[in-house]
């Protein structure tokens, strides 16, 4: 372990802690409901990705926070300490997203290494970040048009959400951080691929999505994008 893995994890957990007790003060003092300062946690947490990316020496250093993130969102849910992010109703979806982004990453991230595939555990993780988040929003909002499949009711409007967001964010991935300072090792994959391998993990990705029981998209969402663009990219390249 170097020094500057050990800041790696001294800046994660505080990020965490930061972003946990800042998503309850709103919920406390702003009257913000539980929805809302669950998706600031949704998003914040699924951005730190791009942290755990740049700041680690060892890749084996790096998936210690979103690892040990596992047992503290199952306490934090069991428990139910901070109702900014579960309620009484919520599933352990925290538990599944924490569970998703560790199996990616320990499949994909090789720092120091050509074989280094940390975008494509990235992108599995900004697939749920925005796509879920944009559904979530969408379909409460505007969503008019629903349906139900397998006792999991969603929206078209919602759907549609999810699409573009997790094509946009996954396209936006595989564009940029291939052979950037978050990986600097790995190949850039070009325009024509990128846009081949977002589009159709976004697809196959939205339709998991709608079909996935309450809170097992935390799970089946990232796992999923990330294996069709692995399988994209090495089918396209």
């Amino acid at each position: 372990m170097t020094t500057r893995d050990l800041i790696g994890l001294a800046l994660l957990y505080g990020y965490a802690t930061g972003l946990l007790l800042i998503a309850e003060l709103i919920r406390r003092r702003q009257g913000y409901s539980q929805d809302f300062t669950r998706k600031i946690v949704h998003v914040g947490a699924g951005m730190s990705v791009f942290g755990v990316l740049s700041l680690f020496d060892n890749w084996y250093i790096g998936i210690i926070p979103f690892a040990s993130f596992i047992v503290i969102n199952y306490i934090l849910w069991r428990y139910r300490f901070l109702e900014s992010v579960d309620a009484q109703n919520s599933s352990p979806g925290t538990v599944y997203f924490a569970l998703s982004i560790s199996i990616l990453f320990i499949a994909f991230w090789r720092t120091g290494s050509p074989d280094d595939r940390g975008y494509i555990a990235a992108a599995g993780a900004m697939a749920m970040t925005w796509g879920d988040a944009s559904a979530a929003i969408i379909g409460k909002m505007w969503g008019r048009h629903k349906y139900t499949v397998f006792g999991s009711t969603r929206s078209l409007e919602g759907s549609l959400a999810m699409f573009v967001a997790s094509a946009t964010a996954m396209l936006l991935v595989l564009l940029l951080v291939p052979g950037s300072s978050f990986s600097p090792l790995s190949a850039p994959l070009g325009v024509s691929v990128s846009i081949a391998a977002a589009m159709i993990a976004a697809l196959i990705t939205t339709g998991a999505e709608a079909i996935s029981p309450h809170g097992t998209d935390n799970l089946s969402v990232p796992l999923i994008s990330g294996l069709i663009v692995f399988a994209a990219v090495m089918a396209l390249r």
